[in-house]
């Protein structure tokens, strides 16, 4: 049975002791009064049902409990998150739209892209890491392979017969697919998708024969035998997942990604509402349902402070480093986009 985001999103969760911690009162002080008075909107620049989305409505469903508030989640996909996160850089600075980061529009494209980007990094104000997920490589069920090592090989006697799917260009998952040709010394011709849902079809139906894809979007695929998983791109197994091996088990130790997803704000929003959103988030992520929730998808915790939660001054940091690894590893790969 396919994991569908009404089922993700269907299990309880409970309010855990973090979160009484901080009540409505305390946090609306500061910042020309009360925050948030008024719903808040939630960018998501990917399509619906992918793991930027779901990760989105889960951490929304627990705000909106927290804050007393609509968070409403919005989608505005297009140039591998690019769309959306442009539009939040230029949405007004008070606190009331928000942007679902994730490691493309966040890190990669900023290389990737380069002269086109259409903002840069100091246009958005970090606020909390909600995720971190494995990628994972499988392939459609007639191709003949059941491993990575196979996977290899086949394509090394067919070259340039076998397309890789993403979920768009400049998405981890498009750089994912380009350090395995490199490493692997293989030619996959890369096919883009405006989000998960459209390539998963895709690959499905044996159109497109390999993909690379957030584990959480593609594991229902995965469990049920749709399609058939060949390696996480993790250092290690996710339990997830636990008999998928890695690709260092695979023999291919440099292709290795971890996807991340978090919130950030237009650039000048208030600090006392940057750190107010901050705190709900790390309480959050740290709710015993929370975590149960995101590792059943093999999502984990953000793990940017002692306790395993986030803070937007951590947060800051882990970009500005992610932005430079990916950036050196789009310019190694000789990734590109249309």
């Amino acid at each position: 049975m396919r994991v569908s985001r009404r089922a993700l999103l269907s299990a309880p969760l409970l309010a855990a002791p973090g979160l009484a911690g901080f009540s409505t009162g305390v946090l609306a002080q500061g910042a020309g009064g009360e925050w948030p008075v008024r719903p808040v909107r939630v960018v998501v620049p990917f399509t619906p049902a992918g793991t930027t989305d779901v990760a989105a409505r889960i951490l929304a469903e627990r705000l909106q409990a927290h804050f007393n508030q609509p968070f409403t989640v919005e989608n505005r996909a297009g140039a591998g998150g690019n769309v959306g996160a442009d539009f939040v850089t230029k949405a007004e600075p008070d606190g009331y739209t928000v942007l679902m980061q994730a490691i493309s529009s966040g890190a990669i494209n900023y290389t990737l892209y380069g002269s086109r980007m259409t903002y840069r990094p100091e246009d958005l104000a970090e606020v909390g890491l909600v995720t971190r997920v494995p990628n994972v490589i499988f392939v459609t069920n007639s191709l003949p392979v059941r491993s990575l090592r196979e996977l290899v090989a086949y394509a090394k006697a067919n070259p340039g017969r076998l397309n890789i799917g993403s979920s768009g260009a400049g998405t981890s998952l498009h750089v994912t697919g380009e350090l395995l040709k490199m490493e692997a010394g293989i030619q996959l011709t890369h096919v883009p998708f405006r989000g998960a849902g459209p390539m998963l079809a895709e690959v499905i139906a044996g159109r497109v024969q390999v993909a690379v894809d957030n584990l959480p979007s593609a594991i229902g695929h995965l469990r049920e035998g749709r399609l058939r998983a060949l390696a996480v791109t993790t250092a290690a197994r996710t339990p997830a997942l636990p008999d998928c091996p890695t690709t260092a088990e695979e023999g291919l130790p440099g292709v290795e990604a971890t996807a991340w997803f978090g919130i950030q704000a237009p650039a000048r929003t208030p600090r006392p509402i940057v750190e107010r959103l901050g705190a709900a988030i790390d309480a959050i992520v740290k709710e015993p349902a929370t975590k149960a929730r995101m590792a059943d998808l093999g999502g984990m915790m953000p793990d940017l402070t002692p306790d395993g939660g986030t803070t937007p001054a951590a947060f800051t940091a882990f970009v500005r480093a992610e932005t430079a690894k990916w950036g050196e590893v789009v310019r190694k790969s000789g990734a590109t986009v249309e």
